[in-house]
């Protein structure tokens, strides 16, 4: 059966609060965020075995294995000195990706725009921003590997690697052990292809079944409001957590768009009848809500 889990991002508090309130809702895994009010991730140096272990042994402790461990930044940075440093941070993770309790640590694939990682830029499309990509990719995905881990992009339409064509061209084009794919269906819609629902669901998973480890459960919408800039929500979270849609597509949480959730579980899990799928796109007032939601359509769709 599926297992049904969180990011440990909406609850900001400290490493064992989070893990009480997460294990009161009824979970049993997360994606580990390494954001605690009492502990310090803030830099490589900062990222330790010894942290790393006592925040997999608390959330052990409370019946909540960690499935996956979140990464996330622009690794296509524009200005090089600020690439090189948020893929250093990205890269200590992956090394002590398994102290955390995982071998899955995950990104999107970036952005060439220099003033936000979600909005587009027309040189994404370019060879060259693809090749570029190519590259951090590949090079992640070999640090992963020396270390027992394993590179999970997340697409997104607004990034280099947004289309179901262009992710299967760089799983071809790094064909490599430590690179796998965390499945998010709602981050390939756009307004010309959301009224495509269910082909381009089946699509993703005719396409790109072989390579998800992870998914996760978010919900896809068309925009009801006049501003088609970026969207974000006023929660105490992470830039990443409190994003919520660009332009005339929004993103909220489960059970509040038009996914058609029942045939994304069912191909979901054809092939991968016990992956966690982890809840995102909410504050923690709206958590019992979602996962309501999330149970009862696994249960519709049988897995």
């Amino acid at each position: 059966m599926i297992q049904t889990g969180i990011f440990t991002g909406y609850f900001p508090y400290s490493l064992e609060e989070s893990a009480q309130r997460i294990r009161a809702q009824g979970f049993n895994t997360v994606q580990l965020d390494l954001a605690f009010k009492d502990m310090d991730f803030q830099t490589p140096d900062s990222i330790t075995s010894d942290k790393c272990r006592h925040v997999r042994d608390t959330f052990r402790r409370h019946d909540l294995p960690v499935s996956c461990v979140s990464a996330y930044t622009n690794i296509v940075h524009p200005d090089p000195g600020e690439r090189r440093k948020r893929n250093a941070y990205l890269k200590a993770i992956l090394r002590h990706a398994r102290d955390c309790g995982s071998p899955y640590v995950i990104s999107e694939t970036g952005t060439v725009n220099p003033d936000s990682d979600w909005s587009s830029h027309p040189d994404n499309k370019s060879e060259r921003a693809y090749e570029d990509c190519v590259k951090i990719v590949r090079e992640l995905a070999q640090e992963a590997y020396d270390h027992g881990a394993m590179f999970l992009v997340e697409t997104y339409v607004n990034n280099i690697i947004g289309s179901i064509e262009e992710t299967s061209r760089l799983f071809a084009d790094v064909d490599h052990p430590g690179l796998g794919l965390l499945m998010d269906p709602t981050n390939y819609f756009e307004a010309h292809n959301i009224d495509r629902m269910d082909q381009v669901l089946n699509q993703m998973f005719d396409v790109l079944s072989d390579k998800i480890k992870i998914a996760h459960a978010k919900d896809v919408k068309r925009s009801s409001s006049d501003d088609k800039g970026e969207k974000f929500a006023a929660i105490n979270a992470s830039e990443a957590h409190q994003f919520r849609g660009v332009g005339a597509i929004e993103l909220p949480a489960p059970g509040l768009g038009s996914l058609n959730y029942i045939l994304y579980l069912k191909r979901l899990a054809r092939q991968h009848p016990n992956i966690p799928i982890i809840i995102e796109h909410l504050d923690e007032g709206d958590v019992p809500r979602a996962k309501e939601f999330l149970d009862r359509k696994l249960i519709d769709a049988g897995v």
